[in-house]
């Protein structure tokens, strides 16, 4: 968790500087540094279940959804979307998700939506290259991604539903740059904000997310002091009636 907490500090320095842009930001509930800061620490799985427990859902992307290596970030989301389409036009047809990437503001998480893409790959080393370098948190992708000896050389943050060899030029064409999408099951609109760590990727509702993360830190400090207790008694049991969690 310590590796996890400075890399994380290192990503997503300036995150929260996209607020004062996109529509709908958290400003306004709470002091949008201390809630970056506060979403970067927490495990998403607390995050998933501060989530069901306040509003009854489940905003956890499918089990599929997986990093490439060690990982955990937190950011606001922009969005893409593409649709499958066969065609000749080469990259002119997904100008627009280059467009999302260059106007993104750092510490964003990139969010990429392929209509029956899993075989094909949304991202590689030259987008992630640039996503590295504009200062971007991370990227989740409901397709594939592909050059991963460059994308773990860079350590850029990519999740994804496979990884795959193909490209989307004269596959894919945009249809949508920051607009509503559902991304491996969950509904996300930008800046709505993405939580991700090796348990999978969590989307918080922008309106909800100051209660989301008061919740989700008492379930992290109530499970981190069941360790100890469970170590000392050596009873699962017990630390359940003791702390009324499992």
């Amino acid at each position: 968790m310590k590796i996890w907490k400075s890399f994380v500090f290192v990503a997503g320095t300036a995150a929260f500087s996209l607020f004062a842009w996109l529509p709908g930001h958290v400003q306004a509930e709470s002091g949008t540094d201390d809630v970056m800061t506060g979403f970067r620490q927490v495990e998403a799985a607390s995050v998933a279940d501060a989530m069901e427990q306040l509003y009854g859902k489940k905003m956890y992307m499918s089990h599929d959804m997986r990093p490439l290596f060690t990982t955990k970030f937190a950011g606001p989301a922009v969005t893409v979307q593409l649709r499958k389409e066969e065609h000749t036009e080469g990259s002119k047809a997904l100008s627009g998700m280059m467009d999302v990437i260059d106007e993104a503001a750092p510490g964003s998480v990139y969010v990429m939506v392929l209509e029956d893409g899993l075989d094909y790959a949304g991202l590689g080393g030259l987008m992630s290259t640039a996503m590295k370098y504009r200062g971007l948190a991370g990227a989740v992708v409901d397709g594939g991604v592909r050059d991963t000896p460059q994308v773990t050389k860079l350590q850029f943050p990519v999740f994804s539903r496979g990884v795959v060899p193909s490209t989307t030029v004269n596959h894919f064409r945009v249809t949508g740059k920051n607009v509503p999408v559902t991304c491996a099951g969950v509904p996300v609109r930008a800046s709505d904000i993405i939580v991700a760590d090796m348990d999978g990727v969590v989307v918080v509702p922008r309106e909800r997310a100051a209660e989301v993360l008061k919740k989700a830190q008492q379930l992290d400090e109530t499970e981190h002091s069941m360790y100890p207790f469970i170590e000392r008694y050596k009873s699962i049991r017990e630390a359940v009636a003791k702390f009324g969690r499992l």
